[in-house]
């Protein structure tokens, strides 16, 4: 089963998350085949620019608990978003929540629609937003960053465009991409590079200082007995044993 549509028009390659079943999980496959397209899209010099999609009404609901990827595969997934030599574009029509946070702030711009909301929703089941925080906190208002983390409270698409999660917002999000990827496609393919390249050196050093921590972290967390309660109560559709 394919889980990544993929689309060419005028050197932007589109790829489409597109597993409607778990609502667009990180699964390991998921983040496997992602990974695959990305690494392809990386080669081709037909690509200018890549913009990241999604089916249905949600652009990843986070890592899927049935089948959460190994923390270093979702490492080495943002960091492949981050140092790919072409810039990836995220277009947001939905929902997002948890991990899919961390692919969202992976992307150099991210434009979404004002129907979208965003929340991490990690602490509510008795997790932390460990690895995804290596393209969060380089990227995100630290002030703001701390509420949305420590409470998992949902938030618009202009609080999220307010504290640097997306880029830009509005009510057509292809009206919004429209000038971004005109003036992606006007550009020179060795400068794009070079110039995300110095966009993304700050990010790349919280990858070098902090990937192994965050990754032991995530992995120790997911054993916890908090985390099996509290993931075992979101399947069960009700509150965990620690809510007062």
């Amino acid at each position: 089963m394919t889980l990544i549509g993929r689309t060419r028009a005028r050197g932007i390659e589109t790829l489409t998350l597109d597993s409607p079943h778990n609502r667009n999980a990180l699964s390991a496959a998921l983040v496997g085949e992602l990974a695959s397209h990305l690494a392809d899209c990386a080669k081709e010099d037909a690509v200018r620019a890549i913009v990241l999609t999604h089916t249905g009404n949600t652009f990843s609901a986070g890592a899927d608990l049935k089948d959460p990827p190994d923390p270093a595969a979702l490492v080495g997934l943002l960091r492949q978003i981050v140092e790919l030599g072409k810039p990836v574009v995220a277009r947001v029509t939905g929902h997002v929540r948890a991990g899919g946070l961390g692919l969202l702030a992976a992307c150099d711009i991210a434009a979404a629609s004002t129907e979208s909301t965003f929340a991490f929703t990690e602490v509510r089941i008795g997790l932390a937003p460990a690895v995804i925080s290596l393209t969060l906190l380089p990227r995100t208002d630290p002030r703001a960053l701390a509420r949305h983390y420590l409470t998992g409270e949902r938030f618009d698409a202009a609080e999220a465009a307010r504290i640097g999660l997306v880029t830009t917002a509005g009510d057509d999000v292809d009206a919004v991409l429209e000038p971004i990827l005109d003036g992606l496609r006007r550009a020179a393919p060795e400068a794009l590079a070079e110039t995300k390249r110095l966009l993304t050196a700050k990010v790349l050093e919280t990858f070098d200082r902090d990937a192994a921590d965050l990754t032991a972290l995530s992995a120790r967390l997911f054993a916890s007995p908090h985390a099996r309660e509290g993931m075992t109560a979101f399947l069960e559709r009700r509150d965990p044993s620690w809510l007062v």
